[in-house]
């Protein structure tokens, strides 16, 4: 179980862009669980070129530079069957009572991870028996954008799942991105998270919509657009996420390529009292840092514009890791913080 933490000490860098090839214009979006056969942590993450790849770390203590090394892309035992031939941002099903651990369903491992089809982003998964890989894709779409009206109407983008092995289900949390302004007070045209449910052996998932949108709050630091969310159980309340998010509303006329997540991106947390998280969940009231505050040694490592897709990883001796990727939009880097 977790306490949000009162302060946090940089660490700094610990992925950075390679030179040449892939992971050579973006690494971020980190999805960290413990591997069993490598003794040690492996992280899967949203890397550009080719738009995944992983990196391991062999210590289980000493989570800081130098120890964490990029092998490069996932690999995937049927390619053909990527839609629109390439994907972003896998992440792995995790165990929801074990903290960074990744769900074993029927002795398989489970990744989702973000497609193409048609122009719009689409949730596709994947089977393995090791995590290392290699993965067999499903063909068909898993979870697809809604109808045009609904707040998923353009895409479902950063997905996340979670193993409730008692329930034999999974819930996954996904972003929706609309295609039209939506009615709700504040940002109308901002991305929201929402739900959706699976019990194990049936074929469809139920969506279950929004469960955090753009808060309404003027200022709030999570009243422009909502990003991804790792789900972790609590001490103060039962349920924590900690999820990305902006204060800025996106604008139906802006052309900047960061026009659906206009900066800037910050982390913060979440919470639910219920026991079965799919809805009751409440923002708390402030981020983890606003962009102003981001120190002046670490705007000179890259940090600064956006702090994006944050992941805690609850270290074995105590203590919480805190990854998250920063620097201009198609420029980003992951760094470290551990909680004091």
């Amino acid at each position: 179980m977790v306490e949000i933490p009162r302060s946090w000490k940089r660490f700094g860098l610990i992925l950075p862009r390679s030179a040449q090839g892939p992971a050579s214009e973006v690494i971020g979006d980190p999805c960290i669980v413990w591997d069993e056969e490598l003794q040690g942590w492996r992280m899967f993450l949203f890397c550009q070129p080719p738009g995944h790849g992983q990196a391991i770390c062999l210590n289980q203590n000493d989570v800081g530079p130098g120890q964490w090394q990029f092998t490069g892309p996932l690999t995937f035992s049927n390619p053909e069957a990527l839609l629109g031939g390439t994907t972003h941002k896998p992440f792995v099903v995790m165990d929801s009572q074990q903290m960074n651990h990744a769900a074993v369903i029927a002795g398989h491992y489970c990744l989702v991870t973000i497609s193409y089809l048609n122009g719009h982003k689409v949730v596709q998964r994947a089977w393995a028996d090791r995590l290392a890989g290699p993965w067999t894709l499903e063909s068909e779409v898993f979870i697809g954008p809604g109808n045009e009206d609904e707040f998923d109407g353009k895409h479902v983008d950063a997905v996340s799942a979670y193993y409730f092995a008692d329930r034999q289900e999974i819930i996954y949390f996904y972003m929706g991105y609309p295609l039209q302004a939506q009615q709700r007070e504040g940002s109308r045209f901002g991305s929201a998270q929402a739900v959706a449910t699976q019990r194990i052996g049936e074929p469809h998932i139920h969506k279950r919509g929004i469960i955090l949108a753009p808060s309404a709050e003027h200022g709030h630091w999570a009243g422009g657009w909502v990003g991804g969310l790792q789900l972790f159980r609590g001490k103060t309340h039962h349920w924590l996420a900690l999820i990305n998010a902006s204060p800025t509303a996106p604008v139906p006329t802006d052309t900047a390529i960061s026009r659906e997540e206009p900066p800037p991106s910050l982390g913060g947390f979440a919470y639910c009292d219920e026991e079965w998280p799919v809805h009751g969940w409440h923002w708390c009231p402030d981020p983890i840092e606003w962009i102003e505050d981001v120190p002046e040694q670490a705007v000179a490592s890259g940090e600064g514009t956006n702090l994006w897709r944050h992941h805690i990883l609850a270290l074995p001796q105590g203590g919480l890791a805190l990854f998250y990727n920063s620097g201009s939009y198609g420029q980003e880097q992951i760094y470290l913080r551990l909680s004091d």
